[in-house]
């Protein structure tokens, strides 16, 4: 389905958005990926939502990704004798391992791996940070706090220790069996959560065996600081704030932000900024300006994606949370300071020929009268690699591959189009210059610019740039066979 802007949206299905009529319109009203939170409902449901998906994309003829977001190991706090308590400032609490029910002075938290990891001074962050505490002795099986900020703390409140690397797998047993599950029910990308290591990557990755593509979620100091080597081993990558804003100070976020999205895109891998893009539109029909901002700002810095959680899943106004992104989008990239920021950003140091061409073929196209850039691609490669170049036409993704079709639908800028496969080049320049015209991105009058390898349907043998006209009949007149 063809867009008027060049990011693309993810929005995340929940009971506000799990029926066949709404995925449609959201699809309709802009977006591009389809998040599965793997944390919430039974894999029964999540099966209905990829079949619901996969109707409108088969109704609608428009390739549709699916995102299945792993839910990792969560650390929580058991259960209260009353429900909740409230802690303050100054007072001693006191972190074990046994299931008794607490109060005021103590909780279980049942995760002996915590305990192992921590020695005094350690921060321990409850409750998405709003409580904190820091431990002051410790032993195998407990840890008594210090609470320095207090507040209420109820049944199964989440735990975040930032001060150490705990010896916990990426993987639990629930998302093993979850990411079987979805790589059976064939989901196009899979996300992983609180990953801190390249061993949890290469985990997943020797688990997925091919069947989708990796998605490292950013939320854990440990992996911003082994970054590079995180992102050489995955497919694309979330910066997931939520939890990094939790687990770093709020300031060093952004700074964060905005060289993660430049390092994947100089690696050609796509990059979704997540959470709280438009918080306000779970009960509100209008963003506040600070959400909008935020919006543009991800948009901006060059961001292949941005992400609706709880305003599509269970937020009041699902459709009207796409269409305002879908809105800020559109105006952020009309802008001309857009096209300087996003020119000013480009640092590639490619040294393939694939490089070269897509780097040629960007400089033809924003140079002379090209009206698009269509990029013959198997695995994806060339489709992410001129997508890095942020062109100032767009690019079609030709793919004779529906699950390249779909991961593609996740990167910048490109709008895929199934072709079969194919032999000679020529039929090649007549089927992208049927995508142009067809897609409304060209006409007879008009010229594109054409990228592939020969021989057809190898991965990585991208080695020719054609200008051709879009007149099918000037194509068989002049090209070669």
């Amino acid at each position: 389905m063809k867009r008027n802007r060049n990011v693309k949206i993810v929005a995340t299905l929940g009971p506000a958005s799990d029926s066949y009529e709404m995925i449609r319109a959201l699809h309709e009203a802009g977006v591009d990926v389809f998040r599965l939170n793997m944390s919430h409902g039974t894999q029964a449901e999540i099966r209905e939502k990829h079949g619901h998906i996969r109707q409108v994309e088969r109704d609608l003829d428009s390739p549709i990704a699916i995102l299945a977001d792993l839910q990792g190991p969560k650390l929580r706090v058991g259960d209260f004798a009353r429900g909740a308590e409230d802690l303050v400032a100054g007072a001693v609490f006191r972190l074990d391992l046994d299931p008794a029910e607490g109060d005021a002075t103590r909780v279980c938290l049942p995760h002996p791996e915590i305990f192992a990891a921590l020695e005094p001074g350690v921060s321990l962050l409850v409750n998405d940070g709003k409580i904190r505490l820091r431990v002051v002795d410790c032993g195998a099986d407990f840890a008594s706090c210090e609470v320095i900020a207090g507040g209420t703390i109820s049944n199964h409140k989440g735990v975040n220790v930032p001060d150490v690397e705990l010896p916990l797998a990426a993987l639990s047993e629930k998302d093993r069996s979850d990411l079987e599950f979805a790589c059976a029910l064939g989901v196009d990308w899979l996300a992983l959560s609180f990953v801190q290591r390249v061993e949890d990557v290469t985990e997943a990755c020797a688990l997925v065996n091919g069947r989708a593509a990796i998605m490292v979620k950013v939320e854990k100091p440990k992996a911003v600081e082994r970054f590079d080597d995180i992102l050489a081993v995955c497919d694309g990558v979330m910066v997931a704030r939520g939890d990094l804003g939790v687990e770093l100070p709020v300031q060093a976020v952004p700074p964060i932000q905005k060289r993660l999205i430049r390092r994947c895109r100089a690696a050609a891998k796509p990059v979704i900024v997540a959470t709280q893009m438009l918080e306000s539109m779970i009960e509100s029909p209008m963003p506040t300006r600070a959400e909008v901002s935020d919006v543009a700002t991800a948009i901006y810095e060059g961001s292949d994606a941005v992400m609706l959680s709880a305003e599509s899943a269970a937020g009041k106004f699902p459709v009207q949370a796409v269409q305002t992104m879908d809105r800020v989008a559109v105006e952020v990239e009309a802008d001309p300071t857009y096209a300087q920021i996003i020119a000013a950003s480009r640092n590639i140091k490619g040294h393939t020929v694939a490089d070269g061409i897509v780097a040629a073929a960007r400089e033809i196209a924003e140079t002379t009268d090209i009206k698009a850039i269509c990029s013959f691609t198997q695995s994806g490669t060339t489709a992410l690699l001129t997508a890095r170049e942020r062109p100032g036409v767009p690019i079609i993704a030709m793919t004779s591959l529906r699950g390249t079709a779909r991961r593609l639908a996740l990167s910048w800028g490109c709008t895929c189009v199934m072709t079969d496969e194919l032999e000679r080049f020529k039929d090649a320049v007549v089927n992208a210059a049927r995508a142009a015209r067809a897609q409304g991105f060209a006409t007879e009058t008009d010229q594109i610019v054409i990228t592939a390898g020969v021989p057809f349907n190898v991965p990585g043998t991208t080695n020719i740039l054609r200008v051709a006209p879009c007149d099918e009949r000037l194509i068989y007149r002049t090209d070669p066979e």
